[in-house]
């Protein structure tokens, strides 16, 4: 099994001369304004998956993909003649999903923006239901005997158990 540097370096080699013939050899009217945006080829040197854009309508697309499965022959003996591989890989299309994914992704931004805009513009006027510090301490003058009895000192509510912390006698 071939190395992954090995790999890569051959991916990226077929991807410029895929997008080299797609620009100046390739000559079917099916063929639209085509990116090759990645190729990636398998440990084993055998099989490349090239990844393209195709900017246009849902027709124009799968003409161009019907043009590049028809040009994939071609392609693949061009690959195999530029880069002197012993086993030229075979060659597939896909399209590639990223830029339709990078526009979801945009568009539930936008909208998680316009609901939290929604949400700061009802809250700009509220105010808190109970207290408005809800943890503030009541400072109780010295000397006088808390609400609770002596749970401080562990007489409280469970019996007479020690604090976290407190020594207790006969223990070390």
């Amino acid at each position: 099994m071939a190395d992954t540097a090995r790999a890569r370096k051959l991916g990226e080699a077929i991807a410029q001369i895929v997008a080299e013939m797609l620009e100046r050899r390739i000559k079917d009217p099916r063929l639209g304004f085509v990116t090759v945006t990645e190729a990636r080829v398998t440990g084993d040197l055998r099989e490349a998956t090239v990844f393209y854009t195709v900017y246009g309508s849902e027709e124009e697309r799968a003409a161009s993909a019907a043009a590049l499965a028809s040009a994939a022959g071609l392609i693949r003996s061009e690959v195999g003649r530029q880069t002197g591989v012993k086993h030229t890989p075979s060659i597939t299309f896909k399209p590639d999903t990223v830029p339709d994914t990078a526009r979801n992704i945009e568009e539930l931004v936008a909208r998680a923006r316009v609901a939290d805009a929604e949400i700061a513009a009802a809250r700009a006027g509220a105010e808190p239901a109970g207290d408005p510090d809800p943890y503030r301490v009541r400072a109780e003058p010295a000397g006088e005997p808390d609400d609770e009895g002596d749970a401080a000192a562990g007489g409280g509510p469970l019996g007479s158990y020690p604090q976290p912390g407190a020594h207790r006698p006969g223990r070390a």
